[in-house]
């Protein structure tokens, strides 16, 4: 190993984290707070099921956008390169967080609040959709993470619940700074502005950061991608959509566990906001070791199989989990909320390498991206909304169980059938071979170079 490549691949990881991190915070931080004060300060109606519904809605528009995103910046991310890419994810993202915490309510502008809420965050959706895929390729295309690209690919993971436990610690502090009507007004900004020295401190790690070996070696042999989109689509669509279904039964647990949970804790059973809040951010902490250490064990017992034991430990727990919630002992509560994401985790951890070596190095970020994100579209988008939706109608939790298990059940068959390459090689630069239905490669050759 290269002393010096060694440090740089290390650096690399750190960076991919750290700028997750931020992202995922600004993320999460708007499913938060949409889930305590949005309805009321810009969808006001006397129908509280009506202004929660239309408050889950934009959340779910970030979702939606997702998926462009991840168009638009694996495109960029595979021809000019994984580094500046991310530079200008980060940048969207946080600069539409931090105005989000400058836009006047309701009762100020009427319904252009809402309007520029909303418009905020599909760009939230659009950055955090072009952000996975280039920090997990940023994070393991070095040679040194062969056989530690689970561990390597958790890192950028870990991002996630340490955004989570970032944006709920910062809100848990500014719920106990005022009254509720400071925090309907003033306080719940705080986080949100909080995010321009996020920026600041996420631009200057990934500026040090070198571009990674992989896609060097591509530039030098010219074979880089005229259209790695496209190539993407077509020659591994089954890959993408494989990589959507799996996502279906970690993304909606996730989103139902954190997000929604505040929504039906304080909503339904009558809990105290402070008492959930203090439950996500028990459970995020404890993803700080359970990200890790799935994404590890994936390297010791195989990826594919690490997936499939976490979806299948999903769908067993898809009714345990509001049987214990609803019993209204904290204690009990408290545990429930941290086993759920420690089965989350039995997915996540592993995920990102499971994924990405799914495809090859000249479209791996535009595929892995859209895979990945085309699951806001099916599962994580839509789950607060039609959890909502269940309960409104059947007024039990047994039919959000239900909804659980099927799609917990949709990620275990996907699992199955998406094909296990850990053992291919990852950082190969030479196109692989499509499947034989699928079309050639719109690689740029030797003789002709299509850079840019």
């Amino acid at each position: 190993m290269d002393p010096g490549q060694a440090k740089h691949a290390r650096r690399a990881v750190i960076a991919a984290t750290i700028g997750t991190m931020i992202e995922w915070y600004d993320f999460y931080l708007y499913g938060l707070v949409a889930a305590l004060v949005f309805g009321k300060l810009y969808f006001p109606s006397h129908d509280p099921f009506a202004a929660t519904l239309l408050s889950f809605s934009t959340f779910f528009l970030g979702f939606v956008a997702r998926p462009f995103g991840a168009a638009i910046f694996g495109h960029f991310g595979d021809r000019i390169g994984r580094k500046a890419t991310l530079v200008v994810t980060l940048m969207l993202m946080g600069v539409s967080t931090v105005l989000i915490g400058l836009i006047p309510t309701y009762d100020t502008i009427g319904i252009w609040g809402a309007v520029a809420l909303t418009t905020l965050r599909i760009l939230q959706g659009v950055g955090v959709g072009g952000e996975w895929g280039g920090a997990i390729a940023v994070a393991t295309e070095w040679g040194q993470f062969n056989k530690r690209r689970g561990l390597a690919g958790s890192w950028p993971q870990f991002g996630s619940p340490l955004g989570m436990l970032l944006a709920v610690l910062v809100l848990t502090v500014v719920t106990h700074a005022g009254s509720p009507e400071w925090f309907e007004t003033i306080g719940w900004r705080i986080p949100f502005l909080l995010s321009a020295v996020l920026i600041a401190v996420g631009l200057y790690i990934r500026l040090g950061v070198l571009e990674t070996p992989v896609f060097e070696e591509m530039k030098a042999k010219k074979q880089v991608a005229k259209a790695p989109v496209l190539d993407a689509v077509r020659l591994y669509w089954k890959d993408i959509l494989l990589t959507c279904l799996i996502r279906t039964g970690q993304q909606a647990p996730f989103v139902l566990f954190t997000t929604y949970l505040l929504s039906y804790g304080t909503g339904v059973l009558k809990l105290e906001r402070s008492f959930l809040f203090n439950c996500v951010l028990a459970a995020a902490a404890t993803s700080l070791i359970t990200t890790p250490l799935f994404g590890y064990l994936s390297d010791r017992i195989g990826r594919k199989r690490m997936y499939l034991i976490g979806a299948f430990t999903m769908l067993v727990f898809a009714f345990p989990y509001y049987w214990l919630i609803n019993s209204a002992i904290p204690a009990v509560i408290a545990l429930t909320v941290v086993a759920s994401l420690v089965v989350h985790d039995m997915q996540y951890g592993p995920q990102a390498a499971f994924i990405a070596e799914s495809f090859p190095p000249n479209v791996r970020y535009s595929g892995a991206s859209i895979g990945y994100q085309l699951a806001s579209l099916t599962s994580g988008g839509p789950a607060p909304i039609i959890a909502t939706w269940l309960m409104h109608t059947y007024g039990t939790s047994t039919a959000i169980s239900c909804y659980l298990a099927i799609i917990a059940a949709i990620s275990l068959i996907s699992a199955a059938l998406l094909k296990d390459r850990s053992q291919e090689d990852y950082i190969s630069v030479a196109p692989r071979a499509p499947d034989p239905d699928a079309g050639q490669p719109l690689v740029a050759s030797s003789a002709k170079p299509t850079l840019s």
